[in-house]
Parts: C-alpha cells; structure tokens; sequence
C-alpha cells in the first residue's frame, strides 16, 4: 500500500501555491513602483530589502539540498540544467522557480496520466516546496505586511476596503502555514490521518495569532519606526540562543545548521515552529506567555502614546484603547483555536506505538530478514511516521540474498529493481519536522 498517496486535494494545494506565487509576485513589483513614484524611497528602500534578503535565504536553502542529495535532477525540467547552469540560475535568484517547475510537472503527470508513482515523488518534491514556502512567508510576506500596515496607519487610510485588503493578506500568510501542516500530515500512519477540520482549525489558529502580532507590531513602528529594527533585533538574538540551545540536527552541514537556527529564530518572532522531538508543553507555555506580554506592551505603549499626544494621529483616547485590548483579546482567541486543534485534532505519537509497530513489523517478516534486532526505543519516530522501516533500508542487500535464496521473483540482486512492495521515497527533512510536532 502506498504511504504517500497524491490526492485531488494535493493538487489542488500544488495549483493554489502557483496562484498564490505569481500574484505575490506581481503584488511586490505594484507596491514597488507605487512607492518609487511616490518618492517614498525608504519604504522603497525596507522593500526591497525584504524582497532581496528572503530570497538570498529561500535560494540559499534550494541550494544546499541540492548538494546534500548530490545535486541529484530527476524531473525533466531540472534535467535541462547541468551543475553549473542550476549554480548560475542560484546565483540570479532563479532556482527556486526550477523547483516549482518540476513539482508542477510531476503533479500534472501524476494527476492527469493517472499513473502509478511508487516512490511517492510528487509529494516527495511538494514537502521541500512546502518548507521553501514557509521560510518565505516569514522572512517576506509577513515583514512586507508589518511595513504596508504601518504606512496605512501613518497615512490614515484605515477605510473597509484596506481592511478587507489586510484580512487577505493575513489568511495568505496562514493559508501558507496551513499547507506546511499538510505536508505533514502526509507522515502520519493511516489509522492517525487526520479529517480536513483539523486544517481548519488549525488555519484560524494561525490566523488569529498571526495577525494579531503583526497588528501590534504594525501600530509600535508606526509610533517608533527606528525603534521597531531594535525591538525585532534584540527579540532575534533571544530566539535565536534558544534555538541553538534546543540542539537540533535538521540541516547536514555546520554551517547550515546555523542558519536554519537563524530562520527559526526569525519564524519565532512572528509564530511558534516546532524544532525537536519531544514533550514541547512548557516550552509552547513559555513562548506564547512571552508573546503575549511583548503584544501587551507594545500595544500598552501605543495606546498611552495616543492618550498622552492625542494629535499624534488624532484617534480618541477611548479607541485606542478598545483598539488595545480587542488587539490583545485576538491573541487569546488564536490560542483557545490552537488549544481545540491539540485537543481534539493533534495525534501524539508515543513509545506505545514505537512498539506496536515494532510488533508489526516482525509479524510482516520484515523483521526476521535483518541480522540485526532492532528494539523499540532504537526505532526512530520519524520513520514510523513514513511508514518505512529503518531496518528496510540498511539491509537491503540481505533482504535481496534471502530473497534469492529463497527462490522468489527478483530476477538480481540490485535495488530498487523490483521495488519493494511499500517503499517509498521519503523526505528526511521534512520527516525529521513531522517527527518533531507529532511526538
């Protein structure tokens, strides 16, 4: 049975990524050029600065797991490029594109040709999407929306319509988070899947939580512009610290390690993200009880600023306040939806199950073909998760001499020729994030 399977749903999410890609696009070139006509060179100037830093970072990611797979190419758009022409197009911010062509390419031919994919590799080339993703709605759409709700409020063009503009660009950015979670959830034994709900709730979490922290960080900068960079800068250097501290092992080289640290570090300014496998409880309590006493005082700051120099923007005292609390009361509400998503949706996958696979599995054979026990505290989790076995992929040349010996149907000994009935392609770096929010 195949452990991952490429729904309608999934396509679905594959098209409205695109969709969600060139609009972005053509959304930042608008806001540029409105800004350069309107002489606004240092809102021009911040940016750009967020539009060129994401995609350095984004294009820095695509880059190393591309050396960390060998600079393997295996979709016909990418197998148009040798090693030196996919450096080139890195270099010129392009590479990122090639990964979305290749992912609409396999998605297409997996939906439309209606063919097998035993290896699972439309979704295999979707999770690595789905991550690049994340990265930037958190190091370009969410500070972009900060500075575009900022100028609105310093403009006084707080009118419905930018309203509904904002509500948009809000559920953008949670719409992305959401499709993160999807990814993950692809990990999950079939007996865990969770229903389309838990999406939902978990997308109005986000939402809720999102953006209310950009609103307050929006309304701080719009009274103390300088002082939101030393505000984002010393709460960065915390986050970052507590990154390093929780000592996780996600990118395969030092260097990498370190900026995956630096990104979280960015993602925790503006939303939690799982990082190690675990109990993360207190850690959640801590971080969210944190979030909510710097919403607290930004927002109490601004609020005392608009009582104490009311012709600052000339909003009455008893707005400001209800704008305050209402502000703050969004907050508690993201978290009473993330409360209801753990729950009631989220499965917590725990050493009773390490064992009953475990148990599964030598009841399947697959056990007895190894020449080595594998005990259920050495079964990773995150393998579980795939539903593939560790064990299936270091002995692999066992499994094909006893299968030899035995007489059956597997016409060499090489690998994958047969493939092997449930082994898939797995995404070890999206596995080892799957592991880390479902343990």
């Amino acid at each position: 049975m195949d452990v991952f399977n490429y729904s309608c749903l999934d396509f679905l999410f594959t098209c409205l990524g695109l969709v969600f890609l060139l609009l972005d696009i053509g959304l930042d070139i608008f806001a540029a050029v409105s800004f350069y006509q309107e002489k606004a060179y240092v809102s021009l100037g911040i940016l750009l600065l967020f539009l060129l830093g994401s995609s350095v970072l984004v294009q820095t990611y695509s880059w190393l797991w591309y050396s960390y797979e060998d600079f393997k190419r295996e979709t016909k758009v990418e197998s148009f490029l040798n090693l030196s022409q996919l450096r080139l197009l890195h270099w010129l911010q392009l590479g990122i594109y090639f990964r979305h062509a290749g992912v609409l390419e396999m998605s297409l031919r997996t939906f439309f040709t209606k063919c097998h994919d035993p290896e699972g590799f439309a979704v295999f080339l979707s999770h690595d999407l789905s991550l690049l993703r994340l990265v930037e709605t958190f190091s370009e759409s969410t500070p972009q929306l900060v500075l575009m709700l900022t100028i609105i409020l310093q403009r006084h063009q707080l009118d419905p319509v930018t309203v509904s503009k904002a509500v948009g660009s809000f559920s953008a950015v949670a719409f992305s988070v959401t499709t993160y979670h999807r990814s993950l959830r692809s990990f999950l034994p079939d007996k865990e899947n969770q229903q389309i709900t838990s999406s939902v709730v978990y997308f109005f979490s986000y939402l809720f939580l999102i953006s209310s922290r950009v609103t307050a960080l929006a309304l701080f900068a719009s009274v103390l512009p300088c002082f939101i960079f030393t505000h984002f800068f010393c709460s960065w250097l915390v986050l970052v610290f507590f990154a390093w501290r929780s000592k996780g092992d996600f990118m395969e080289s030092p260097g990498g390690e370190w900026l995956y640290r630096a990104t979280v570090g960015l993602i925790w300014y503006f939303a939690w993200f799982n990082v190690v496998k675990g109990r993360t409880r207190y850690k959640l309590l801590l971080y969210h009880l944190y979030m909510l006493a710097d919403i607290s005082i930004v927002c109490g700051y601004w609020c005392w600023k608009m009582c104490t120099e009311p012709s600052y923007f000339e909003i009455p005292h008893l707005y400001a306040i209800i704008a305050s609390v209402s502000i703050v009361a969004v907050y508690i509400l993201g978290l009473l939806f993330k409360i209801m998503y753990y729950k009631f949706c989220h499965p917590n996958l725990g050493k009773n199950q390490l064992k009953e696979v475990k148990t599964n599995m030598s009841q399947t054979g697959v056990g007895l073909t190894t020449s080595k026990s594998v005990s259920g505290d050495e079964v990773d989790l995150a393998v579980i998760m795939s539903g593939v076995s560790e064990a299936t992929y270091d002995f692999v040349p066992q499994i094909n001499i006893l299968r030899e010996q035995s007489d059956t149907d597997v016409t060499d000994g090489s690998w994958p020729s047969p493939p092997a009935p449930g082994i898939q392609r797995c995404n070890k770096r999206m596995r080892k994030l799957a592991e880390n929010f479902y343990s």
